[in-house]
């Protein structure tokens, strides 16, 4: 992914719990994304079981609108209950192969490729 610029990146909580650090995280991803991660989507000021309650989806938009972003994309497995207003900044990945299966890293490509064009 190297051709294409990378937002901010804002990890899922499941994967801080896997990882125990947002930090840790970070150095499992490619550096190009490591640079980028700015935070987990869950804080330690939330209510964690209202936050695990919430659709996946809810739960990022709740982080897209605590940080505000000028764009945002979400890259996720959890397809399920996302709100009709922010299913198209949703790139879908696969539970195994993640943004590896070709079709998920061809959207992820188009769809960063789109955000970067209205600059």
């Amino acid at each position: 992914m190297s051709d294409v610029r990378t937002p901010p990146s804002a990890v899922p909580p499941s994967w801080v719990r896997v990882y125990k650090s947002v930090a840790r995280v970070a150095r499992k991803l490619p550096p190009e994304l490591c640079v980028r991660v700015i935070g987990a989507t869950y804080h330690e000021a939330m209510y964690e079981e209202s936050f695990r309650q919430a659709p996946r989806g809810m739960q990022v938009w709740s982080d897209v609108l605590r940080r505000k972003p000028d764009d945002w994309l979400a890259v996720d497995d959890d397809y399920l209950h996302w709100p009709t207003w922010c299913r198209d900044r949703l790139v879908r990945t696969h539970e195994v192969p993640g943004i590896s299966a070709p079709v998920v890293l061809a959207e992820l490509r188009a769809k960063l490729a789109a955000m970067y064009e209205q600059e």
